[in-house]
Parts: C-alpha cells; sequence; structure tokens
C-alpha cells in the first residue's frame, strides 16, 4: 500500500525532515510492504489569505492520484489512537486500497473543496503543532502502526 502525505510548504533541510525520512526508512523494512512518500506543494504568489486557502487546495487535490483515498489532517478531525489509526490502516489495505494520500493544508487551513473530497479527517491531537514537524510526527504514526499490526515490540501498551 502506498501511503503519501501531501503538504502546503517546502520543508528545509534539518532537523524536522530528517525525523520524517528516519521513519520512513524504518517504514521501507517492514513487512507490510508499505512505502510512505512526501509531496510538497507551494503557490508562491503573495495572495489575500481566502484566495491562498483555494489555491494551496486546487494544489493538493492536484497532487492525488485518481482512484486514491483521501484523509484530511486537521484540528477539527477525528482524534484516532495509535491503536485505532492502525486498525483503521489495515482495513484498507486487506480491502484492497492502493493508495492512501493524507493533506496536510498551509496555515490558513484547509479549502472547503478539499474537505468535501475526503473521506476521513483525523486530528494528531488537540495541540496545535508547526506543520514542518507534523510531517515527522505522522511519519513516526504510520511506522508505528505497521508495527502495531505486525506484532513489532516498538509499540508498547
Amino acid at each position: 500500500m502506498r501511503i503519501t502525505l501531501v503538504a502546503v510548504g517546502k520543508a528545509k533541510a534539518g532537523p524536522a525532515r530528517e525525523l520524517f525520512e528516519l521513519y520512513c526508512k524504518r517504514l521501507a523494512g517492514n513487512r507490510l510492504n508499505w512505502s510512505l512518500e512526501l509531496r510538497e506543494v507551494e503557490e508562491k504568489r503573495n495572495l489575500p489569505a481566502a484566495q491562498l486557502k483555494q489555491r494551496e487546495g486546487e494544489l493538493l487535490l492536484a497532487a492525488v492520484p485518481k482512484g486514491a483515498k483521501i484523509v484530511t489532517l486537521d484540528e477539527r478531525g477525528k482524534d484516532f489512537s495509535s491503536p485505532q489509526l492502525s486498525e483503521l490502516l489495515g482495513k484498507w489495505q486487506d480491502s484492497g486500497e492502493q493508495d492512501i494520500i493524507f493533506l496536510i493544508g498551509g496555515a490558513d487551513g484547509l479549502s472547503d473543496d478539499v474537505k468535501r473530497k475526503s473521506q476521513q479527517s483525523l486530528c494528531l491531537g488537540r495541540l496545535t503543532w508547526p506543520h514542518m514537524l507534523v510531517r515527522g510526527l505522522f511519519a513516526e504514526q504510520i511506522y508505528r502502526s505497521s508495527c502495531i499490526l505486525t506484532g513489532h515490540p516498538y509499540h508498547r501498551d
């Protein structure tokens, strides 16, 4: 199963990007055969907030392959535990999903179009996290989910 995180903004080299890459590498050796990729989109024009949010939504949706399951990462989304997220990903894999796309909006959030096209919305807790750090936290949770599903000792209850 291909898991892709599509995010607004470009991550610079440094600890936040290295954290994402660390968990991608760990995931690559997993028995589930999952892959995790990061695609970044960015609008370089200085637009008013409402127009920028709409444009970023267009860029996010343009990066979604046809037939992919779309999940938004949103502070108003459902709050999953790690075992619940792993169960959801396991169900999707068992049902034959090939592409799962997770979307992270810009500073002003996700456009209404993105929210409408999303099949699931989840949050990574009620705290507000920097968008660049969320990438690494998300990658860790995908790795953790794979460990839970395969019985690997990384996740401890």
